[in-house]
């Protein structure tokens, strides 16, 4: 991936622990794009609303949802249903990265509209290990450009 069509990352997690090892992570990994870490679902949503009124659209940065599941106020689940009903932003990329394999949640995710479903490992150097794994995946996904405020395509 070029460095202009360098992804922009918005984590949503809530556990800081989890954000931290999230980061450092991808960054062993090779990963050099901006990470914006939101702390719970309602922030990813004004997130989301903020560059929509700032018109961020115009820097043609392609954007990557990593959304947690369980987090206060809204949850992951809320707001990647919200993100793929909107067509503004239903073309953003969302992978759910999350300690539940439930699989119930998973199809969920899945018939919401998530592009991908990972689960945490519960282990340090499972979870690690996953996180590189990313980080590879990230490397080499071409993700739309950020639309966000425009409407798609006709």
């Amino acid at each position: 991936m070029s460095h202009k069509e360098r992804l922009l990352i918005l984590l949503a997690e809530d556990d800081d622990g989890h954000a931290s090892l999230i980061r450092r992570n991808l960054k062993r990994a090779g990963v050099i794009n901006d990470v914006v870490r939101v702390r719970d679902g309602q922030e990813a949503l004004d997130y989301l609303e903020e560059m929509r009124r700032k018109g961020m659209q115009e820097a043609n940065t392609p954007l990557l949802i990593l959304l947690d599941i369980n987090m206060p106020r809204v949850g992951g689940l809320d707001v990647l249903r919200q993100v793929k009903s909107d067509p503004q932003t239903s073309l953003i990329p969302v992978i759910m990265l999350t300690t539940t394999d439930d699989p119930r949640e998973v199809h969920r995710c899945y018939e919401s509209g998530c592009s991908v479903y990972l689960t945490k490992p519960v282990q340090y150097e499972q979870f690690v290990e996953a996180i590189k794994r990313l980080g590879l995946f990230l490397e080499i996904i071409k993700a739309p450009t950020a639309a966000v405020g425009q409407a798609p395509p006709e």
